[in-house]
Parts: C-alpha cells; structure tokens; sequence
C-alpha cells in the first residue's frame, strides 16, 4: 500500500476489490469494542456489550475508560442500550446478554 498525503494512492498484493477496501479502511482504523458492564442487583456481577458500530482504534483505551465507571441496573435484555451516542460519534453502548433481577 502506498499513501500520499495520509491518502491511498496505491494497492497491491490483493486478489479481490475487498482487499482494496480494506486497504483504505486501515489508513484510519475502525474496531468493534467487546467488554462488560457491572451490574447492581443482579443474578450475574456484569452484563455483556459491545459497540453497534466499529469506533476509531485510538478511542479505544478512552472508550474504556468511560464504559469501566459505570454500572447498571438489572434486569437487562439483549439489545438494551447502555450507553447512547458514545462520545458523540453516532455509536451505542449494547447489551448482549440477558441479566434478571434478584
């Protein structure tokens, strides 16, 4: 891959147009976030989630960060939203898993 001006000027190496896709997606990547929640009155401590959408891989430790100071309280379905629009970059917060109250 060649870049000019932080710009992908060239590909090579890649057997199908998805390898150029992926090529220009790198120059400035993208990563769904996978982690947990604490849960307070709850039959499980913490409660699955993970991003709707990938977020830029340099607000990840940040994103951490912020997810780490919060809780939530149970019972929690599967697509609740935890977190919504996630430093202001469209992205939700959302349980994967169910968690039933005490």
């Amino acid at each position: 891959m060649l870049l000019k001006d932080g710009k992908v000027v060239l590909v090579e190496g890649n057997r199908c147009q998805r390898g150029v896709t992926y090529a220009h997606s790198e120059v400035k990547p993208k990563r769904a976030l996978i982690t947990v929640v604490k849960v307070h009155g709850g039959v499980l401590p913490v409660v699955s989630v993970k991003t709707s959408k990938p977020i830029p891989k340099d607000l990840i430790p940040e994103a951490m960060k912020a997810i780490s100071k919060i809780s939530v309280k149970a019972p929690i379905k599967i697509g609740d939203v935890i977190i919504k629009d996630l430093f202001s970059l469209g992205v939700d917060i959302i349980a994967t898993r169910e968690v039933e109250a005490v």
